[in-house]
Protein backbone atom coordinates (compact mmCIF):
# COMPACT_ATOMS: atom_id res chain seq x y z
CA UNK A 1 0.00 0.00 0.00
CA UNK A 2 3.10 2.79 0.91
CA UNK A 3 4.67 1.63 -2.41
CA UNK A 4 1.08 2.57 -4.41
CA UNK A 5 0.63 5.66 -2.67
CA UNK A 6 4.40 6.97 -3.04
CA UNK A 7 4.14 5.36 -7.27
CA UNK A 8 0.69 7.66 -6.98
CA UNK A 9 2.04 10.50 -5.49
CA UNK A 10 5.14 10.72 -7.85
CA UNK A 11 2.99 10.30 -10.85
CA UNK A 12 1.14 12.78 -10.40
CA UNK A 13 4.08 15.29 -9.20
CA UNK A 14 5.73 14.05 -12.74
CA UNK A 15 2.63 15.31 -14.52
CA UNK A 16 2.13 18.65 -13.02
CA UNK A 17 5.81 19.56 -13.20
CA UNK A 18 5.57 23.33 -14.51
CA UNK A 19 8.53 26.21 -13.67
CA UNK A 20 7.91 27.33 -10.37
CA UNK A 21 5.96 31.09 -9.77
CA UNK A 22 7.91 33.03 -6.46
CA UNK A 23 6.02 33.31 -3.63
CA UNK A 24 5.80 35.65 -1.39
CA UNK A 25 6.94 33.25 1.38
CA UNK A 26 10.12 31.95 -0.19
CA UNK A 27 10.24 28.48 1.29
CA UNK A 28 7.34 27.53 -0.66
CA UNK A 29 9.24 27.18 -3.84
CA UNK A 30 10.02 23.54 -4.88
CA UNK A 31 13.07 24.26 -7.77
CA UNK A 32 13.42 20.38 -8.20
CA UNK A 33 11.38 20.50 -11.68
CA UNK A 34 14.65 22.67 -13.40
CA UNK A 35 16.66 19.00 -13.50
CA UNK A 36 14.59 19.02 -16.77
CA UNK A 37 16.77 21.42 -18.91
CA UNK A 38 13.52 22.65 -20.70
CA UNK A 39 12.23 24.26 -17.66
CA UNK A 40 14.87 26.17 -17.82
CA UNK A 41 14.25 29.42 -19.86
CA UNK A 42 15.02 32.48 -17.37
CA UNK A 43 18.97 34.24 -17.15
CA UNK A 44 20.14 32.48 -13.95
CA UNK A 45 18.74 29.49 -13.62
CA UNK A 46 21.61 27.69 -13.46
CA UNK A 47 22.02 29.42 -9.80
CA UNK A 48 17.83 28.06 -9.11
CA UNK A 49 19.02 24.72 -9.50
CA UNK A 50 22.68 23.47 -8.62
CA UNK A 51 22.73 19.14 -8.78
CA UNK A 52 24.68 18.68 -5.72
CA UNK A 53 25.67 15.16 -6.14
CA UNK A 54 24.17 11.48 -7.33
CA UNK A 55 21.33 11.18 -9.40
CA UNK A 56 18.40 12.83 -7.84
CA UNK A 57 16.88 15.87 -8.72
CA UNK A 58 15.69 16.08 -5.44
CA UNK A 59 19.61 17.01 -4.01
CA UNK A 60 20.39 20.30 -4.96
CA UNK A 61 21.30 23.43 -4.09
CA UNK A 62 18.67 26.82 -4.92
CA UNK A 63 19.60 30.23 -4.28
CA UNK A 64 17.37 33.40 -4.64
CA UNK A 65 16.39 37.53 -3.73
CA UNK A 66 13.61 39.40 -3.73
CA UNK A 67 13.96 43.09 -3.81
CA UNK A 68 10.90 45.24 -3.46
CA UNK A 69 10.47 49.63 -2.93
CA UNK A 70 7.71 50.98 -2.17
CA UNK A 71 7.30 54.80 -1.98
CA UNK A 72 4.64 56.11 0.10
CA UNK A 73 2.68 59.13 0.84
CA UNK A 74 0.30 60.18 3.56
CA UNK A 75 -0.78 63.04 3.87
CA UNK A 76 -2.12 62.66 7.77
CA UNK A 77 -0.57 59.67 9.36
CA UNK A 78 -2.96 58.54 12.50
CA UNK A 79 -5.65 60.74 10.42
CA UNK A 80 -3.67 63.79 11.67
CA UNK A 81 -3.92 63.28 15.77
CA UNK A 82 -1.28 64.83 17.64
CA UNK A 83 -0.17 67.17 15.36
CA UNK A 84 0.30 64.46 12.52
CA UNK A 85 1.50 66.19 9.17
CA UNK A 86 1.99 64.84 5.46
CA UNK A 87 4.94 61.80 4.92
CA UNK A 88 6.64 60.33 2.26
CA UNK A 89 9.21 58.08 2.19
CA UNK A 90 10.43 55.03 0.80
CA UNK A 91 10.43 51.69 2.15
CA UNK A 92 13.62 49.16 1.32
CA UNK A 93 13.36 45.44 1.60
CA UNK A 94 16.24 43.53 0.20
CA UNK A 95 15.95 39.18 0.93
CA UNK A 96 18.43 36.92 0.21
CA UNK A 97 18.31 32.91 0.42
CA UNK A 98 19.34 29.46 -0.13
CA UNK A 99 17.41 26.24 -0.26
CA UNK A 100 19.36 23.02 0.34
CA UNK A 101 17.99 19.75 -0.40
CA UNK A 102 20.20 16.92 1.02
CA UNK A 103 17.60 14.41 -0.56
CA UNK A 104 14.05 13.83 -1.00
CA UNK A 105 13.73 14.16 2.95
CA UNK A 106 16.04 16.62 4.35
CA UNK A 107 16.16 20.39 3.41
CA UNK A 108 17.76 23.31 5.55
CA UNK A 109 16.10 26.72 4.44
CA UNK A 110 18.18 30.53 5.53
CA UNK A 111 16.73 34.13 3.99
CA UNK A 112 18.92 36.97 5.32
CA UNK A 113 17.07 40.65 5.01
CA UNK A 114 18.49 44.23 5.21
CA UNK A 115 14.76 45.93 5.73
CA UNK A 116 15.26 49.98 5.96
CA UNK A 117 13.29 53.13 5.68
CA UNK A 118 14.23 56.51 4.24
CA UNK A 119 13.20 59.62 5.24
CA UNK A 120 9.99 58.53 7.22
CA UNK A 121 9.24 61.21 9.97
CA UNK A 122 8.06 58.52 12.47
CA UNK A 123 9.37 54.83 12.20
CA UNK A 124 7.20 52.00 14.01
CA UNK A 125 8.26 48.53 14.86
CA UNK A 126 7.47 46.71 11.54
CA UNK A 127 9.08 49.30 9.57
CA UNK A 128 13.10 48.82 9.87
CA UNK A 129 14.93 45.31 10.64
CA UNK A 130 18.90 46.42 9.74
CA UNK A 131 20.67 43.13 8.72
CA UNK A 132 18.67 39.66 10.45
CA UNK A 133 17.59 36.27 9.77
CA UNK A 134 14.06 36.22 7.92
CA UNK A 135 14.09 32.56 8.34
CA UNK A 136 16.52 29.80 9.15
CA UNK A 137 14.84 26.08 9.90
CA UNK A 138 15.38 22.48 8.89
CA UNK A 139 12.96 20.48 7.53
CA UNK A 140 12.12 16.69 6.88
CA UNK A 141 9.61 15.25 5.00
CA UNK A 142 7.95 11.66 4.09
CA UNK A 143 5.69 9.69 3.32
CA UNK A 144 3.74 8.62 5.97
CA UNK A 145 0.42 6.39 5.39
CA UNK A 146 -1.93 7.65 2.47
CA UNK A 147 -0.44 11.57 2.70
CA UNK A 148 2.85 13.08 3.04
CA UNK A 149 4.32 14.42 6.37
CA UNK A 150 6.36 17.25 7.19
CA UNK A 151 8.04 19.27 10.06
CA UNK A 152 10.18 22.20 10.70
CA UNK A 153 12.31 23.25 13.30
CA UNK A 154 13.50 26.73 13.45
CA UNK A 155 12.44 30.75 12.37
CA UNK A 156 10.54 30.52 9.84
CA UNK A 157 6.92 32.36 8.41
CA UNK A 158 3.26 31.10 9.01
CA UNK A 159 0.06 32.20 7.75
CA UNK A 160 -3.07 30.80 6.72
CA UNK A 161 -5.85 31.08 3.85
CA UNK A 162 -6.19 34.99 3.55
CA UNK A 163 -4.17 35.81 6.11
CA UNK A 164 -6.73 37.38 8.03
CA UNK A 165 -5.85 36.70 11.39
CA UNK A 166 -2.75 34.72 10.95
CA UNK A 167 -0.15 35.87 8.07
CA UNK A 168 3.14 37.10 6.70
CA UNK A 169 2.59 40.82 7.42
CA UNK A 170 3.20 41.81 3.87
CA UNK A 171 1.79 45.04 4.00
CA UNK A 172 4.19 46.73 6.18
CA UNK A 173 7.83 46.77 5.20
CA UNK A 174 9.09 44.00 8.22
CA UNK A 175 7.36 40.76 7.71
CA UNK A 176 5.99 38.11 10.54
CA UNK A 177 8.54 35.58 11.98
CA UNK A 178 8.38 32.41 14.98
CA UNK A 179 10.50 30.54 16.43
CA UNK A 180 8.99 26.86 16.94
CA UNK A 181 7.93 23.55 15.65
CA UNK A 182 6.11 23.85 12.61
CA UNK A 183 4.59 19.81 11.37
CA UNK A 184 1.93 19.26 8.71
CA UNK A 185 0.22 16.06 7.51
CA UNK A 186 -1.28 16.17 4.31
CA UNK A 187 -4.09 13.94 1.94
CA UNK A 188 -5.77 14.28 -1.39
CA UNK A 189 -8.37 14.78 1.35
CA UNK A 190 -7.26 15.83 4.42
CA UNK A 191 -4.65 18.47 6.06
CA UNK A 192 -3.28 18.61 9.46
CA UNK A 193 -1.43 21.07 11.01
CA UNK A 194 -0.13 21.59 14.37
CA UNK A 195 2.43 24.29 15.42
CA UNK A 196 4.11 25.66 18.90
CA UNK A 197 5.96 29.41 18.40
CA UNK A 198 7.32 31.92 19.88
CA UNK A 199 6.62 35.26 17.66
CA UNK A 200 9.90 37.14 16.71
CA UNK A 201 10.62 40.43 18.20
CA UNK A 202 12.73 43.01 15.99
CA UNK A 203 15.34 44.46 18.10
CA UNK A 204 16.90 46.86 15.35
CA UNK A 205 19.58 48.08 17.41
CA UNK A 206 22.42 46.02 16.19
CA UNK A 207 22.68 43.10 13.09
CA UNK A 208 21.04 39.84 14.05
CA UNK A 209 19.92 40.58 17.16
CA UNK A 210 16.22 39.63 16.73
CA UNK A 211 14.57 36.94 18.89
CA UNK A 212 11.51 35.08 19.81
CA UNK A 213 10.29 36.50 23.17
CA UNK A 214 9.22 33.95 25.92
CA UNK A 215 6.50 35.97 26.79
CA UNK A 216 4.56 35.81 24.18
CA UNK A 217 3.50 32.30 22.86
CA UNK A 218 1.47 30.75 19.74
CA UNK A 219 0.07 27.41 19.84
CA UNK A 220 -2.04 25.57 17.21
CA UNK A 221 -3.45 22.56 15.97
CA UNK A 222 -5.71 22.52 12.36
CA UNK A 223 -8.00 20.42 10.42
CA UNK A 224 -9.13 21.03 7.07
CA UNK A 225 -10.98 19.11 4.38
CA UNK A 226 -11.36 19.34 0.78
CA UNK A 227 -15.30 19.73 -0.39
CA UNK A 228 -14.96 18.89 -3.73
CA UNK A 229 -12.63 19.84 -6.61
CA UNK A 230 -12.70 23.39 -5.69
CA UNK A 231 -14.21 23.96 -2.31
CA UNK A 232 -12.94 23.24 1.57
CA UNK A 233 -13.81 23.86 5.14
CA UNK A 234 -10.99 24.07 7.86
CA UNK A 235 -11.27 24.57 11.71
CA UNK A 236 -7.98 25.47 14.08
CA UNK A 237 -7.95 25.66 18.05
CA UNK A 238 -4.86 27.96 18.86
CA UNK A 239 -3.64 29.17 22.52
CA UNK A 240 -2.02 33.04 22.30
CA UNK A 241 -0.43 33.99 25.24
CA UNK A 242 1.50 37.41 26.51
CA UNK A 243 2.27 39.13 29.98
CA UNK A 244 -0.78 39.32 31.83
CA UNK A 245 -3.07 37.57 28.71
CA UNK A 246 -4.16 34.94 27.47
CA UNK A 247 -6.61 34.08 24.98
CA UNK A 248 -8.41 30.24 23.58
CA UNK A 249 -9.17 30.59 20.03
CA UNK A 250 -11.68 28.76 17.85
CA UNK A 251 -11.21 29.80 13.63
CA UNK A 252 -13.61 28.03 11.44
CA UNK A 253 -13.94 28.34 7.66
CA UNK A 254 -15.52 27.72 4.46
CA UNK A 255 -14.37 28.56 0.96
CA UNK A 256 -15.43 27.43 -2.53
CA UNK A 257 -16.07 28.25 -5.63
CA UNK A 258 -18.90 27.26 -8.34
CA UNK A 259 -20.20 28.72 -11.61
CA UNK A 260 -18.26 32.31 -11.47
CA UNK A 261 -19.34 32.25 -7.72
CA UNK A 262 -16.97 32.40 -4.88
CA UNK A 263 -17.05 32.70 -1.25
CA UNK A 264 -14.47 32.61 1.71
CA UNK A 265 -16.16 33.12 5.32
CA UNK A 266 -14.48 32.78 8.35
CA UNK A 267 -14.77 33.36 12.02
CA UNK A 268 -13.40 33.49 15.20
CA UNK A 269 -14.02 33.22 19.00
CA UNK A 270 -11.31 34.53 21.85
CA UNK A 271 -12.21 33.45 25.41
CA UNK A 272 -9.87 33.63 28.44
CA UNK A 273 -8.80 36.46 30.38
CA UNK A 274 -6.60 39.63 30.25
CA UNK A 275 -5.84 42.69 32.74
CA UNK A 276 -7.53 41.01 35.36
CA UNK A 277 -10.95 40.59 33.28
CA UNK A 278 -12.49 37.94 31.15
CA UNK A 279 -12.10 38.01 27.35
CA UNK A 280 -15.40 37.73 25.62
CA UNK A 281 -14.42 38.58 21.87
CA UNK A 282 -15.46 37.59 18.17
CA UNK A 283 -14.60 38.27 14.29
CA UNK A 284 -16.17 37.27 11.65
CA UNK A 285 -14.97 37.62 7.89
CA UNK A 286 -16.94 37.50 3.95
CA UNK A 287 -15.22 37.71 0.57
CA UNK A 288 -17.73 36.81 -2.36
CA UNK A 289 -17.72 37.79 -6.18
CA UNK A 290 -19.01 36.67 -9.38
CA UNK A 291 -16.85 36.79 -12.09
CA UNK A 292 -18.09 37.24 -15.97
CA UNK A 293 -14.68 36.64 -18.55
CA UNK A 294 -12.25 39.36 -17.26
CA UNK A 295 -14.20 40.75 -14.89
CA UNK A 296 -14.86 39.94 -11.18
CA UNK A 297 -17.77 42.08 -8.85
CA UNK A 298 -16.80 41.36 -5.22
CA UNK A 299 -18.05 42.29 -1.64
CA UNK A 300 -16.48 42.09 1.74
CA UNK A 301 -17.91 42.07 4.83
CA UNK A 302 -16.09 41.82 8.26
CA UNK A 303 -17.09 42.39 11.75
CA UNK A 304 -14.90 42.50 15.04
CA UNK A 305 -16.33 42.96 18.42
CA UNK A 306 -15.47 45.91 21.27
CA UNK A 307 -15.65 46.61 24.63
CA UNK A 308 -18.84 47.52 25.52
CA UNK A 309 -18.05 48.88 29.45
CA UNK A 310 -14.64 49.63 30.27
CA UNK A 311 -15.86 49.26 33.73
CA UNK A 312 -17.11 45.53 34.19
CA UNK A 313 -15.45 42.85 34.36
CA UNK A 314 -15.60 41.58 30.74
CA UNK A 315 -13.21 42.34 27.62
CA UNK A 316 -14.71 42.67 24.42
CA UNK A 317 -12.45 44.20 22.36
CA UNK A 318 -11.55 41.25 19.56
CA UNK A 319 -7.38 41.06 18.77
CA UNK A 320 -6.51 40.29 15.46
CA UNK A 321 -3.04 38.18 16.28
CA UNK A 322 -1.31 38.98 13.38
CA UNK A 323 -2.86 40.56 10.53
CA UNK A 324 -1.25 40.93 6.83
CA UNK A 325 -1.57 44.97 6.60
CA UNK A 326 -3.25 44.97 3.48
CA UNK A 327 -6.47 43.38 4.03
CA UNK A 328 -8.79 46.26 3.89
CA UNK A 329 -6.20 48.43 2.13
CA UNK A 330 -2.36 49.30 1.84
CA UNK A 331 -2.39 52.26 3.61
CA UNK A 332 -4.24 50.00 6.86
CA UNK A 333 -5.70 53.23 8.22
CA UNK A 334 -7.87 50.87 10.57
CA UNK A 335 -7.64 47.22 12.24
CA UNK A 336 -9.55 44.52 12.31
CA UNK A 337 -11.41 45.42 16.15
CA UNK A 338 -14.48 47.15 16.93
CA UNK A 339 -15.85 47.59 13.26
CA UNK A 340 -18.54 46.76 10.91
CA UNK A 341 -16.57 46.78 7.57
CA UNK A 342 -18.59 46.39 3.80
CA UNK A 343 -16.93 46.73 1.02
CA UNK A 344 -18.31 46.35 -2.91
CA UNK A 345 -15.47 46.46 -5.34
CA UNK A 346 -15.12 45.73 -9.31
CA UNK A 347 -11.85 44.09 -10.59
CA UNK A 348 -10.83 44.29 -14.26
CA UNK A 349 -8.06 42.41 -15.90
CA UNK A 350 -7.05 44.78 -18.42
CA UNK A 351 -4.41 42.36 -20.50
CA UNK A 352 -3.10 39.31 -19.87
CA UNK A 353 -0.38 41.36 -17.20
CA UNK A 354 -2.66 44.46 -16.40
CA UNK A 355 -5.35 44.14 -13.43
CA UNK A 356 -7.38 47.39 -12.11
CA UNK A 357 -9.35 47.54 -9.04
CA UNK A 358 -11.74 49.79 -7.89
CA UNK A 359 -13.78 49.80 -4.14
CA UNK A 360 -15.76 51.48 -1.63
CA UNK A 361 -14.75 50.89 2.21
CA UNK A 362 -18.27 51.91 4.73
CA UNK A 363 -16.90 51.77 8.40
CA UNK A 364 -18.72 51.45 11.35
CA UNK A 365 -18.35 51.03 15.31
CA UNK A 366 -19.35 47.84 16.67
CA UNK A 367 -19.16 50.01 20.72
CA UNK A 368 -19.00 53.78 20.70
CA UNK A 369 -17.53 52.94 24.27
CA UNK A 370 -14.97 51.07 22.71
CA UNK A 371 -12.16 53.40 20.68
CA UNK A 372 -11.44 53.57 16.92
CA UNK A 373 -8.64 51.29 16.00
CA UNK A 374 -5.86 51.95 13.67
CA UNK A 375 -3.94 48.89 12.18
CA UNK A 376 -3.19 46.81 14.20
CA UNK A 377 -4.52 47.18 17.81
CA UNK A 378 -3.34 50.93 18.66
CA UNK A 379 -6.96 52.80 19.62
CA UNK A 380 -7.22 56.09 18.36
CA UNK A 381 -6.80 58.89 21.07
CA UNK A 382 -10.04 60.39 22.18
CA UNK A 383 -12.02 58.36 20.28
CA UNK A 384 -13.84 55.95 23.30
CA UNK A 385 -17.25 57.22 24.05
CA UNK A 386 -17.98 59.87 21.41
CA UNK A 387 -21.41 58.93 20.22
CA UNK A 388 -22.17 58.06 16.34
CA UNK A 389 -20.90 54.24 15.35
CA UNK A 390 -19.71 55.65 11.61
CA UNK A 391 -16.34 55.81 11.61
CA UNK A 392 -15.67 56.77 7.74
CA UNK A 393 -15.29 55.60 4.29
CA UNK A 394 -12.91 55.47 1.75
CA UNK A 395 -12.04 55.29 -2.01
CA UNK A 396 -9.50 52.57 -3.06
CA UNK A 397 -7.46 52.21 -6.56
CA UNK A 398 -4.96 49.97 -7.51
CA UNK A 399 -3.24 48.56 -10.63
CA UNK A 400 -0.85 45.71 -10.75
CA UNK A 401 1.42 45.02 -14.17
CA UNK A 402 3.72 42.56 -14.39
CA UNK A 403 6.58 43.61 -16.61
CA UNK A 404 8.69 40.32 -16.79
CA UNK A 405 8.39 36.73 -14.85
CA UNK A 406 10.20 37.75 -12.18
CA UNK A 407 9.07 41.68 -12.02
CA UNK A 408 5.98 43.43 -10.99
CA UNK A 409 4.84 46.92 -10.08
CA UNK A 410 1.61 48.32 -8.58
CA UNK A 411 0.17 51.65 -7.56
CA UNK A 412 -2.68 52.17 -5.07
CA UNK A 413 -4.64 55.17 -4.49
CA UNK A 414 -6.75 55.63 -0.76
CA UNK A 415 -8.49 58.48 0.14
CA UNK A 416 -10.30 58.01 4.14
CA UNK A 417 -13.07 60.09 4.31
CA UNK A 418 -13.37 60.60 8.46
CA UNK A 419 -16.53 60.37 9.84
CA UNK A 420 -17.81 62.23 13.62
CA UNK A 421 -15.84 60.15 16.12
CA UNK A 422 -12.33 60.62 14.08
CA UNK A 423 -12.95 64.09 13.30
CA UNK A 424 -14.31 64.85 17.42
CA UNK A 425 -10.52 63.25 18.37
CA UNK A 426 -8.91 65.60 16.79
CA UNK A 427 -8.43 64.03 13.44
CA UNK A 428 -9.72 64.46 9.87
CA UNK A 429 -9.49 63.16 6.61
CA UNK A 430 -6.66 61.16 5.07
CA UNK A 431 -4.81 60.90 1.11
CA UNK A 432 -2.65 57.79 0.84
CA UNK A 433 -0.56 57.08 -2.40
CA UNK A 434 2.01 53.98 -3.03
CA UNK A 435 4.31 53.11 -5.69
CA UNK A 436 5.92 49.93 -5.33
CA UNK A 437 8.40 47.29 -7.64
CA UNK A 438 9.10 43.85 -6.84
CA UNK A 439 11.49 41.60 -7.84
CA UNK A 440 11.74 38.16 -7.13
CA UNK A 441 14.47 36.19 -9.01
Amino acid sequence: MRICAAALLLTCAAARAERPVPQTNRAGEDWSVLADPALRTEPLDALKYIRLWGDDPKTYLSLGLTLRERVETNSAPLFGVKGKTEDTYDLHRLQVHADLHLDAHWSVFVQLEDVRTIDKGAIGPADKNPVDLRQGFAMYQHLLGPGMFKVRVGRQEISFDLQRFISLRDGPNVQQGFDGVWAAWDTPTWKVRGLATLPVEHARAHWFDDEGSIDDRLSLIRLERALGARGGASIYYARYDRPDEHRNIVDARFVGAHRGLDWDAEAMLQRGRASGKDVRAWATGVRTGYSVHDTRLGMQVDAASGDENADDDALETFTPLFPNGYYFTLASYTGYANLVHVKPSITQKLTRDLVAMAALGLQWRVSTADAIYLHPTTPLPGSAGIPGAWTGSYVQLRAEAKLAPSLAVSTELVHFQAGHAIRASGGGNSDYFALEAKLAW
